[in-house]
């Protein structure tokens, strides 16, 4: 990915790869939430909540597939053990909502790395990152 290092391009390469574990139908997004050592690294993809059928009816049902799917930054978070102060979070193929954005804020993250969103979701998304640089986040969107 052009203007980022080794690290951040193999970061994004994983997000890239976890979205690939969604069943949604029509967005597929992974994240990839590394701890500041590179020592941990923790994949999250927008999906149903455990234990909760991935039933093709409530995945082609856009209304309630929205209200019932956790967002992969979300999902990145709930899944490691620790709170993430300090962690970067990688996003594909969009950053995050504004939604996420302030779970991303609360959850102590310092760093935010995805592409530029594409005019789906654009204006979630820029509101999102007007709250995480607010909030003092580094925030690199990406030409994908």
């Amino acid at each position: 990915m052009p203007g980022l290092g080794k690290w951040d391009a193999r970061y994004m390469a994983l997000a890239e790869h976890v979205a690939g574990w969604s069943k949604d139908p029509s967005t597929k997004v992974g994240a990839a939430l590394v701890s500041p050592d590179g020592g941990t690294v923790t994949p999250g993809y927008n999906g149903f909540p455990r234990r909760v059928a991935d039933d093709p009816i409530r995945l082609l049902d856009r209304d309630t597939k929205l209200a019932m799917t956790l967002h992969a930054e979300e999902n990145a978070i709930l899944n490691l053990p620790v709170r993430p102060a300090g962690y970067t979070l990688y996003v594909w193929p969009m950053p995050p909502c504004s939604h996420c954005a302030a779970v991303v804020i609360q959850a102590g993250i310092v760093r935010v790395v995805a592409p530029e969103p594409g005019e789906r979701w654009r204006e979630s998304c820029e509101l999102g990152r007007m709250m995480m640089l607010e909030a003092g986040l580094e925030v690199e969107w990406v030409i994908a």
